[in-house]
């Protein structure tokens, strides 16, 4: 995935979830943050950023952030919509696990919700649920950097779709260099960790999808 246009930046402050405040050219520019996950070890004070320029000029935020320099690591996407859009054009492209999959359907209705992606291939009827990851600890993806009452709801769906004879996967987009696996961050969120480890046992499979990262691009570069 690629952006159009973007600028660089010196990120201030992030006063709430939705809004932080970035120099730019020597300008202080009120921002929409793009990732409503608490990011503490990431949006430091004077830490490098990119933001990409909003196409809607009626916008009250001119720019997204949707990228910060990690000194110890380097680039970190943090751009909530890219693990989907990453996933979409990994697929597509034939290169995934799956090859060239039969039929994408994103947003695919199961049961009372829905699921990022449904897949055939062949005969195969495949549910794939998708997460991105930016926290990372001694080249350790962690997941999630905050509790999340969506993502075990996600987990025990997938558990139950396995026993009605779909193939389940939930995807770690890992959205930052040198990392190539993910745990469940424990500490901040046990519910979750425990409903992973309930998924993985009820036979729902785990992938794990290490990306480049550039300051205007994105790509899925598991084998």
């Amino acid at each position: 995935m690629k952006y159009q246009h973007t600028v660089c930046g010196r990120f201030i402050d992030r006063p709430n979830r939705f809004i932080a405040h970035v120099e730019v050219d020597g300008r202080i520019e009120t921002v929409h943050v793009k990732n409503t996950g608490r990011c503490r070890e990431l949006l430091l004070p004077d830490s490098e950023v990119i933001l990409e320029v909003a196409d809607n000029p009626a916008r009250k935020t001119k720019y997204d952030l949707i990228t910060v320099k990690k000194e110890s690591l380097g680039w970190v996407n943090i751009d909530s919509q890219v693990p989907n859009s990453v996933v979409k054009e990994w697929l597509e492209s034939g290169a995934s696990v799956f090859g060239t999959p039969d039929r994408i359907r994103p947003e695919y209705t199961f049961g009372a919700s829905r699921v990022d992606f449904y897949v055939e291939c062949g005969e195969r009827r495949i549910l794939i649920e998708v997460k991105g990851c930016t926290l990372e600890r001694e080249r350790m993806g962690y997941f999630p950097d905050a509790p999340t009452e969506r993502g075990v709801k996600h987990l025990r769906e997938l558990a139950g779709a396995v026993k009605q004879g779909y193939e389940c996967y939930i995807a770690f987009v890992i959205a930052m260099p040198e990392v190539k696996k993910v745990l469940p961050n424990e500490e901040t969120d046990p519910k979750f960790a425990a409903a992973l480890r309930e998924a993985e046992a009820a036979g729902v499979k785990v992938l794990y999808l290490p990306c480049r990262v550039e300051t205007d691009e994105i790509t899925i570069v598991a084998e």
